[in-house]
C-alpha cells in the first residue's frame, strides 16, 4: 500500500482536554503537513460539553446510552465544540505552526445533517458534504478542523448535534482520505490485555457479543468499520492519541487497532 497522502484524524475530547496532550498532537499534525501529507481534524468533546451542561443546570437524559440534545443542550453542544473546543485546538496548531481553519458544518456548507431520532431531540447525522471546501483549504494550506454540529435543515437557528466518531465516514468518503485515524486515550483495541491487531465488520461483531468490545468501545468500533467501508483503500486505526508524534505513531504496523472493511481469512484465525 501506498503512503497516505490524505489523513483524516479525529481526536477525542478527552486528548484535548489536556493543554500538554494537545500542544503534543498539535506538533504531530504540524510534522505531517511538513511530510507534505494534507490533514484534516474532526474533534470531539464531550467531556467539556458536560461541563457546561452541569454549570449550567442541565439534567443529562441519555436514551440508549446516547445523549439527548434539548434546546438548551444544543445550545451548549454548539458554544463548546464549535466554540471552545474548536477555537483552543485551532491556537494550538497555530502555535505549533500550523495554519489551521475552524469549521462547522455552517460554515461554507461543508456538511449537512437530519434529525435520526425525534426521541434524542438535535441529534443528527451526516447526510451531504461538500469535499471541496476541505480540498480549497488544504491546497491553500491550511489544516481544516471539525466541530461536527450543523444547522438543521428546518430550522437554521437550531444546530444538530453530530457524533463526531460517526461523522467521520462520510467525510473521509466524501474527502477521499487515504488515513482515517480515531485517536483517543486507548491505545487500541484488546482482549483482555492483549491488543487486537486486526478488525472487520464480521469479526467486530462477533467480539461485541461476545462481550470482549463493550461499552465506550462499541460506538469508536463501529465508527471505524463505517469509515473502513466507505474508503476501503484507506488505511483506518483506532490508536493512541496520547504518546509523543500521535499521528506518525499510529500509522506504525505494530501501533493501534488496523480496522478494515473486509479481513483476509488468515486474520480471522
Amino acid at each position: 500500500m501506498s503512503a497516505p497522502q490524505r489523513i483524516l484524524v479525529k481526536v477525542g475530547g478527552a486528548i484535548l482536554d489536556d493543554a500538554g496532550t494537545r500542544a503534543r498532537f498539535a506538533a504531530s499534525v504540524g510534522a505531517a503537513r511538513e511530510r507534505g501529507l494534507e490533514v484534516v481534524v474532526i474533534h470531539g468533546g464531550g467531556a467539556q460539553v458536560s461541563r457546561l451542561t452541569d454549570a449550567l443546570g442541565l439534567v443529562p437524559r441519555r436514551v440508549r446510552g446516547l445523549r439527548v440534545t434539548d434546546d438548551g443542550t444544543a445550545r451548549a453542544v454548539l458554544q463548546v465544540l464549535g466554540g471552545e473546543v474548536n477555537a483552543v485546538l485551532v491556537a494550538a496548531l497555530q502555535r505549533a505552526g500550523v495554519s489551521a481553519v475552524g469549521l462547522t458544518g455552517a460554515d461554507g456548507g461543508l456538511f449537512k445533517a437530519g434529525a435520526v431520532d425525534p426521541a434524542l431531540g438535535h441529534v443528527g447525522a451526516v447526510e451531504e458534504v461538500r469535499p471541496e471546501v476541505l480540498t480549497a483549504l488544504g491546497a491553500a494550506g491550511y489544516v481544516p478542523v471539525v466541530a461536527t454540529v450543523t444547522p438543521r435543515p428546518d430550522d437554521v437557528d437550531v444546530f444538530l448535534n453530530v457524533n463526531a466518531d460517526m461523522a467521520v465516514a462520510p467525510i473521509a468518503q466524501a474527502w477521499g482520505a487515504d488515513a482515517v485515524l480515531f485517536l483517543s486515550d486507548v491505545p487500541h483495541v484488546r482482549d483482555g490485555a492483549e491488543r487486537i491487531p486486526h478488525l472487520d465488520g464480521a469479526s467486530a461483531s462477533a467480539l461485541e457479543a461476545s462481550g470482549v468490545i463493550a461499552g465506550g468501545m462499541i460506538p469508536k468500533v463501529e465508527a471505524a468499520v463505517a469509515a473502513a467501508e466507505a474508503r476501503p483503500a484507506a488505511t483506518v486505526k483506532i490508536a493512541a492519541g496520547d504518546v509523543d508524534d500521535p499521528v506518525a505513531a499510529a500509522l506504525l504496523p505494530d501501533r493501534g487497532t488496523l480496522v478494515a472493511a473486509q479481513l483476509p481469512e488468515a486474520h480471522h484465525a
